[in-house]
């Protein structure tokens, strides 16, 4: 199944071949539209000339990654931090899958291995990791004995909690629902 999260030909096509470009869209999942989020590794190839290397951005001068971050129009709210995270992720992908994104899943015995490497990196907390975890098993055949499990509630087959459960603007529609519904019951707590 073809991705579509950032609701653009080009950067989906991007999102969907290159497993990086995917992890990169992930890392700026936040504090924006996702769409946004998920476009910005093409127009991030697009500033570059090329496809995105995880050794190319570790070893990126920090002020020159934060300028192409910052280029308008800007690749995320946060320009320079967020460019700050790429490299960090990119650099311990480098540290321990020498570079390659696919790495992290290639020989995992179980779901809980791969929670627990997403988690080491840099930026991902529980709920991003499960939430990776779960768009790699929904939608990237990623799906090592008991991820569903690993993945909690966003693992669950038919639910639209996440960026795991996006497959058109239909299935965009109801997760933005959902998160709303969060939001309003979170408020309402308080």
């Amino acid at each position: 199944m073809a991705l579509s999260l950032s609701l653009r030909d080009d950067a989906d096509a991007l999102l969907d071949r290159d497993p990086l470009a995917l992890l990169v869209g992930m890392v700026l999942d936040q504090q924006i539209p996702l769409e946004r989020a998920f476009s910005s590794p093409y127009e991030l190839t697009q500033r570059l000339g090329h496809d995105l290397d995880a050794r190319e951005l570790a070893e990126f001068d920090p002020e020159a990654l934060a300028a192409v971050f910052g280029q308008p129009p800007a690749l995320h709210r946060f320009p320079k931090s967020m460019a700050g995270r790429v490299q960090e992720v990119c650099r311990a992908l480098v540290e321990r899958y020498d570079g390659d994104v696919t790495g992290l899943w290639a020989d995992v015995p179980d779901g809980a291995t791969l929670l627990k490497r997403l988690k080491a990196l840099p930026g991902f907390g529980e709920q991003k990791a499960k939430i990776f975890l779960a768009l790699l098993g929904k939608q990237r055949g990623v799906t090592p004995p008991g991820w569903r499990e690993a993945a909690g509630v966003y693992g669950e087959d038919g639910s639209y909690r996440s960026v795991a459960d996006i497959v058109d603007s239909q299935s965009l529609g109801k997760v933005r629902a959902y998160k709303q519904e969060m939001k309003a019951a979170a408020k309402a707590k308080a």
